[in-house]
């Protein structure tokens, strides 16, 4: 039997690094759309997961109705969007349906390929239990989407901000885990490398502290929390959280009241700002490598724009386009912080 190659051709390499940038798009866009979903409220309006059939819309006026019916039975309907008509439903279901199908279409993108690749001993032997494991975890993403949806389902027609946190965590996980393979498909690496170890402690620092503060924004989105204290720096009149610590015990306050989770994201998001200012000055006097340092200055600039992003939101009482940017820009920052990592560590 063929064994796998130690090493892929440059052309292999061109082709799969194509294809993982495939992959990466159509995950940064199924967290913006699935960003939208829950802005427009849409994420209850399919009550069923059919993860074989379920790729198909109803496709008349009487599949319209019997779907619609289903609806009318959750929660959602009778306790929020009691008296919405068809056509209602219909503005939501798409998005809710949009979303399901572009996870499936992520799957079939990420599994053809990978067949095609490993079944034709293309790819490098230390790439295909990586690859098969980002596979598995794609598989868990699915199944997590629905454990997040059902929570809405039963009595309390919202989604639990903890499983909505997770399902969108193992999102920026898979993305991040596969922009990593990516990068090292289209950089070549210097070994050893050559840049200051402090700056390369720091930049994984920051990526840690970048991606806690996406998740944190994971629990203002479960609980809504945007939509309150809609002023900054303070809130309201108060430099805390009024009622910050109300709910017992303490620590619930954290991930439960709309008071502290706005705080601890509005503090998060100000020392990654702060953190990567100090880094980027920094690493002017240390003098990276030349792909390092334009990594830097990416990062920079794009903490200063999502910084923007997110005090515009709040300022406008979060619309949905707004707020899908600034979604939007807290994963092209993530992807600037890996790449600054990936640059400091490989050059």
């Amino acid at each position: 039997m063929t064994r796998y190659p130690a090493q892929m051709d440059d052309s292999t390499r061109r082709q799969v690094a194509a294809w993982l940038l495939l992959c990466c798009a159509m995950i940064f866009a199924m967290v913006i759309l699935g960003g939208v979903t829950r802005l427009t409220g849409s994420g209850l309006s399919m009550v069923e997961w059919d993860p074989i059939f379920g790729v198909v819309p109803p496709l008349d006026q009487q599949a319209w109705e019997e779907v619609f019916a289903k609806y009318q039975q959750s929660p959602e309907y009778r306790k929020i969007n009691i008296g919405m008509d068809l056509g209602g439903f219909k503005s939501i279901y798409w998005f809710e349906f949009s979303h399901r199908i572009l996870g499936r279409s992520i799957g079939a993108v990420f599994l053809i390929p990978f067949l095609y690749f490993m079944f034709r001993r293309k790819l490098a032997a230390s790439l295909v239990p990586r690859l098969g494991f980002a596979f598995v975890l794609g598989g868990l993403q699915g199944l997590l989407g629905w454990y997040m949806v059902k929570s809405g389902l039963i009595d309390n027609p919202h989604v639990s901000q903890y499983r909505l946190t997770a399902h969108l965590s193992l999102a920026l996980l898979i993305y991040a885990y596969l922009l990593w393979i990516l990068y090292d498909l289209l950089f070549k690496q210097r070994q050893p490398s050559v840049n200051p170890a402090g700056l390369k402690t720091a930049a994984k620092f920051l990526l840690g502290l970048a991606a806690v503060t996406i998740v944190s924004g994971g629990f203002v989105a479960g609980l809504k929390a945007g939509h309150a204290y809609n002023t900054f720096p303070k809130m309201g009149d108060q430099w805390l959280p009024p009622a910050g610590w109300m709910l017992q015990p303490g620590w619930r306050n954290l991930f439960e009241n709309i008071a502290t989770v706005q705080f601890d994201h509005r503090v998060l998001a100000t020392l990654t700002f702060s953190s990567i200012l100090l880094f980027w000055l920094t690493a002017l006097r240390l003098r990276p490598t030349p792909s390092a340092r334009v990594a830097i200055h990416l990062l920079m600039l794009m903490a200063a724009i999502q910084v923007t992003l997110g005090i515009s939101t709040l300022l406008l009482h979060v619309p949905v386009a707004l707020a899908a940017t600034h979604q939007a820009g807290a994963l092209v920052l993530l992807t600037l912080a890996l790449l600054v990592n990936h640059r400091l560590q490989k050059d």
